[in-house]
């Protein structure tokens, strides 16, 4: 049977009765857009190139400063990972004040400074915002880099990447830009240990030397400041950053694929997959019809109302997000992607969705309502980003960088408003689209490739190309050929029964009650199970006292809390009906969609595993290739877009009385791995109805 955790259960019911108290499809009516006032920025330019630019607002006695350096894209080969470190180590201090001094400074004074690779940003009440400003400053051209903050940022950085060894989503982001632009290209690239590895502290240096220089340099200043003071005091603290110009370089743009194609990652450990359908799109910000690009963009994947949003959750509850994402760059093609997370079961449902999708937008399918609707989320979005600092900030930065009207801004709205519904489908057809796209899916290749290669569009099977987490072309993984010759369902199953006592003994359990005991954050806690050929209950207690119950017996299947049932939702009773017994594994036999589908690794042991589908409930059974013992039960629960993956580990078989039971069962309770131990085990003992109470 499968076992299922307090939290778990918790879950399962919150979004059950959570979704049928939302209703998303009333949606307000437009109003006529505000009108926008902006504080124009004042200008003046250092001789070292620095730009700098001072946006007064008295509103608030609150100053907010950015520093962008505006470079071209920065490849670092096989050196990646120089510019995290660099960023990491700038605002350690100065030559001038230690480090410890630095951020103690800073938090007495409530403000906040950060550094990037090539920015940095800080926020301050106007009162502090002299010292602040000489912080920064001073942060910024003389920084410490010691041997000792090196070492130290190294060794964490690394600790994050290997952290990211197994981590699907991760990994999915990064091969996403590496199969679209190359790992050639700055944006294609990512750091990996072997790369992080070569980089020195010199290194560090010399980044910072030949890249953080004032020629493309930009200090916003937003607040509650006055302009003749910020001028004398920027160009006091900044007057000894020395003119330099970074190096500047060129690179081709990308191919983009030849073809729609699957590009696919096998991540064994996947509960889901990650999906990223994507091409790349020539945009940018003063194109003519980057607002319109925006519109069709909203109106495909942009929040609730989006089309894919509300096909992939709402409609086909296969996910619990779905959105896309449209770029813009001026130094090289951006990218469009739409981007989901699906249980595995729906993994080739939800691509066929997508592509459905964007060829559909493709088409003069978009209603003035969709466009409405959208304009006046981009109208209310707009107006509340003005009163954040940072977005005056960012809005003073684009128009200096981006080569935008000056008055690009204050008549956002009036422009937004103004955009038609021809344009926005022109947009939709132009640079949303499934023609040449990579649908790039991290996911466990076991469970989900059968399905993908089913696949057609337009008529052909869409081809499926397989890499490595490096971005490395290989070949498709083998799962069954590892298979013994001879090996089935039926063979495994019998070497289970055989390793646990006898098929003669199995056969003449006919009751079964285990007691397992153990302790979490200080807690004791006992789980006990009782099981029959068509009944269930297991019981949780925390210090003796009952916390929760999960009860199974002819057509009642509910959970037990504190005196009151709550039934499971229909679909769930059917799947855990298929795994009722004494035990599961001759439910398993008699059902005709469990599969042997290959041999995996558990704990470095090799199992074969028996894959389980169900409507909400999907489960998985592993056993030991030599001892024929379980070594491992996962169980994924998928209800209303969310889902909830459960592993319990068996170790330690012992001799009860003729058969053999897991001695430790190691499975999740309070979002932690916790190891519990079996203290009873009494076959054929007496069992009442009470007991499924």
């Amino acid at each position: 049977m499968i076992k299922y955790t307090y939290a778990a259960l918790l879950f399962i019911f919150f979004t059950y009765n959570l979704q049928a108290q939302i209703d998303r499809s009333v949606i307000p009516e437009p109003g006529p857009p505000p009108e926008i006032h902006l504080g124009q920025p004042q200008s003046f330019e250092l001789k070292s190139g620095l730009k700098v630019l001072i946006v007064t607002d008295h509103k608030l006695p609150r100053v907010s400063m950015q520093l962008t350096l505006d470079n071209s894209p920065v490849l670092e080969g096989d050196k990646a990972g120089v510019g995290a470190l660099v960023a990491s180590l700038l605002g350690n201090g100065s030559k001038n004040i230690s480090k410890d001094a630095f951020n103690e400074e800073v938090d007495f004074l409530g403000a906040s400074i950060h550094f990037g690779a090539q920015s940095a940003s800080a926020q301050t009440l106007s009162k502090y915002f002299p010292r602040i400003l000489e912080l920064l400053a001073d942060a910024a051209i003389n920084p410490n880099f010691t041997q000792e903050d090196f070492d130290t940022e190294k060794a964490r950085l690394l600790t994050s990447l290997k952290s990211q060894e197994k981590d699907v989503s991760a990994i999915a982001e990064r091969l996403q830009d590496a199969l679209a632009y190359g790992r050639e290209h700055p944006y294609g690239e990512f750091i990996t240990p072997e790369t992080l590895n070569r980089v020195t502290l010199q290194d560090v240096i010399n980044f910072y030397r030949d890249y953080f220089v004032p020629a493309n340099a930009y200090l916003v200043i937003v607040g509650d400041v006055d302009y003749e003071q910020a001028q004398e005091l920027v160009t006091d603290y900044f007057t000894p950053w020395t003119y330099a110009v970074p190096p500047s370089f060129t690179y081709s743009d990308p191919p983009g694929a030849p073809y729609t194609q699957i590009d696919f990652v096998d991540m064994p450990n996947a509960v889901q997959s990650e999906i990223a359908v994507e091409h790349l799109v020539n945009l940018k910000m003063k194109d003519p019809d980057y607002m319109p690009a925006l519109l069709a963009n909203r109106i495909f994947g942009g929040g609730a109302q989006g089309r894919i949003e509300r096909n992939i959750r709402e409609d086909k509850g296969f996910a619990y997000y779905a959105y896309s994402t449209l770029g813009n760059d001026k130094y090289a093609p951006a990218t469009f992607k739409a981007i989901t997370s699906v249980r595995n079961a729906v993994t080739d449902s939800t691509v066929v969705e997508l592509i459905s999708e964007l060829d559909s937008i493709a088409l003069p399918t978009i209603t003035e309502d969709e466009l409405n609707n959208v304009k006046a989320e981009y109208t209310g979005a707009f107006v509340l980003a003005l009163e954040k600092p940072q977005t005056i900030a960012r809005y003073a930065l684009n128009i200096e960088t981006e080569d935008l009207s000056k008055d690009f801004y204050t008549s956002y709205l009036e422009r937004l408003n103004a955009v038609s519904l021809e344009q926005v489908q022109e947009a939709a057809s132009k640079y949303i689209s499934s023609r040449n796209a990579r649908i790039v899916i991290a996911g466990k290749g076991i469970e989900v490739l059968p399905g993908l290669e089913k696949i057609s569009y337009k008529g052909h099977p869409i081809p499926v190309l397989f890499y490595n987490k490096l971005g490395e072309q290989v070949d498709k993984p083998d799962y069954q050929g590892s298979l013994p010759e001879g090996t089935t369902l039926q063979t495994v199953i019998n070497a289970y029964f055989n390793a646990i006592g006898g098929q003669d003994a199995v056969n003449g359990v006919e009751t079964l009650r285990l007691v397992y005991e153990g302790t979490t954050m200080g807690t004791a806690f006992k789980v006990v199970e009782l099981r029959t050929d068509d009944r269930y209950a297991q019981t949780t207690y925390l210090d003796n006292d009952p916390v929760m119950g999960v009860i199974a017996k002819g057509t009642e299947f509910f959970m037990k809390q504190q005196g009151a049932r709550m039934p499971l939702p229909p679909g769930m009773q059917q799947d855990l009906e298929k795994s009722m017994g004494v035990f599961p594994e001759k439910r398993v036999l008699a059902n005709p969609d469990a599969r042997l589908v290959g041999i995996e690794k558990v704990d470095g042991q090799d199992a074969y595993r028996i894959d389980v589908p169900g409507e909400m409930v999907q489960a998985s059974y592993f056993y030991d290739v030599e001892s024929g013992l379980k070594l491992k039960e996962t169980s994924t629960v998928s209800i209303n877009g969310q889902t909830h993956t459960q592993e319990v580990f068996f170790r330690d078989y012992e001799d009860k009385g003729g058969l053999r039971f897991p001695g430790v069962r190691i499975g999740s309770m309070g979002g932690q791995m916790v190891e519990s131990k079996l203290t009873g085990a009494e076959v054929n003992g007496a069992i009442s109805d009470s007991d499924f109470e």
